[in-house]
């Protein structure tokens, strides 16, 4: 099995997770690879910080190797991150013919954890240009998410419920609209790949649009987005449902569980984005002295659940394999073994607080 959306911290963020424990957890869930977003801190936007991250996480799984008895085999891989500078953008487009490791690139078309957004519009079209040059044909991950839809005012952290209407689901559908009309526009071979789709618009869209664009799209569905819903952040400890994009209202998230079952999502991500419980719920302050109310959530414990989700719905081996690995392995081109090891179901003490418990109150 695979995630091929985690957010391993360490470096200047070990206080929230080392890459160490990121990979251990993920192996004791069962996971056979996993793939590293690039907005750490430093962020990975170059060849340099990449090598340095890949040396890191080898000598990570070494100690773990070490630590288990020669029992510990994962894959880790790494997006590289894609900045508004063409030659940036022309570098790491050769990365992952170079350095096997790089799995592909990643775009935040808008704002979120590590403020590595590139919002203008035009900037966005200079990246699918210059990849369309480069004859890149690799995957691109874009996080979907209009900045110019978005309503930051009207967040506000003793309503944690908020958090949904000030990145509200426009900003997300019309930024999967832009992407995949840039993307055409430029003449983009690629694989355009939209994580945590969250809403049903933008999965409608993006199913009317494969067969009109000359270039793959394809999509991933997080536990939270398919099982929780934003009137959960009503409820005591809300603000650990804080996460971009956001919940969505209950039919929404119903409608996003029911498409995955029946096949119409390519694959499932976990997202995973440790913070701290402090930095969560706000007493900690950023460099302007205001307080923090992180996005995102611990994800990997989860993992095995939502294949007992799968479980559950009678839904056939093959087609879990197909969410949790061979569409991966297929879109990525890489080579890598299903052991369908048998998971621990109780990591979610690996980390301070866990998101996924405000679900029985549904």
């Amino acid at each position: 099995m695979i995630d091929p959306h985690v957010h391993l911290r360490d470096w200047d963020q070990d206080h929230k997770e080392t890459v160490k424990h990121g990979l251990e957890v993920a192996y004791d869930v069962g996971l056979d690879a996993v793939f590293e977003m690039p907005n750490t801190s430093p962020a990975l936007t170059s060849s340099k910080k990449i090598v340095e991250r890949i040396d890191l996480a080898d000598r990570a799984i070494s100690e773990l190797k070490t630590k288990n008895g020669g029992n510990f085999e994962i894959f880790h891989g790494i997006y590289a991150g894609i900045t508004a500078d063409p030659e940036q953008i022309a570098e790491v487009a050769g990365l992952p013919g170079n350095i096997k490791r790089v799995v592909g690139l990643k775009m935040f078309a808008g704002n979120s954890t590590g403020n590595m957004g590139i919002i203008n519009e035009e900037e966005q079209k200079l990246v699918y240009k210059t990849l369309a040059e480069s004859n890149y044909k690799g995957v691109l991950a874009v996080h979907c998410e209009k900045e110019s839809l978005l309503r930051p005012k009207i967040w506000d952290p003793s309503q944690p419920f908020s958090h949904s209407l000030a990145r509200p689901a426009e900003s997300e559908i019309e930024s999967v609209k832009d992407q995949i009309l840039f993307a055409a526009e430029a003449g983009y071979k690629g694989v355009l790949h939209i994580p945590h789709i969250s809403v049903p618009e933008s999965l409608k869209y993006i199913e009317e649009m494969r067969d009109q664009v000359d270039f793959t799209i394809t999509c991933g569905l997080t536990p939270h987005h398919a099982i929780l819903d934003n009137l959960l952040m009503q409820y005591k400890n809300g603000l650990q449902l804080k996460m971009n994009p956001a919940l969505r209202s209950r039919p929404r998230q119903a409608y996003m569980l029911k498409a995955l079952l029946n096949g119409r999502i390519d694959w499932i991500e976990t997202d995973h984005a440790p913070h701290t419980l402090n930095e969560k719920t706000g007493k900690v302050l950023d460099k302007d002295g205001k307080p923090i109310y992180a996005s995102g959530i611990p994800g990997l414990p989860f993992y095995p659940h939502f294949i007992n989700l799968f479980k559950s719905e009678r839904m056939p081996d093959k087609f879990i394999d197909d969410m949790t690995h061979n569409n991966i392995t297929k879109i990525f081109g890489l080579d890598i073994p299903n052991t369908h090891r048998k998971p621990d179901y109780d990591l979610a003490g690996e980390y301070e607080f866990n998101a996924f418990q405000l679900e029985t109150l549904k």
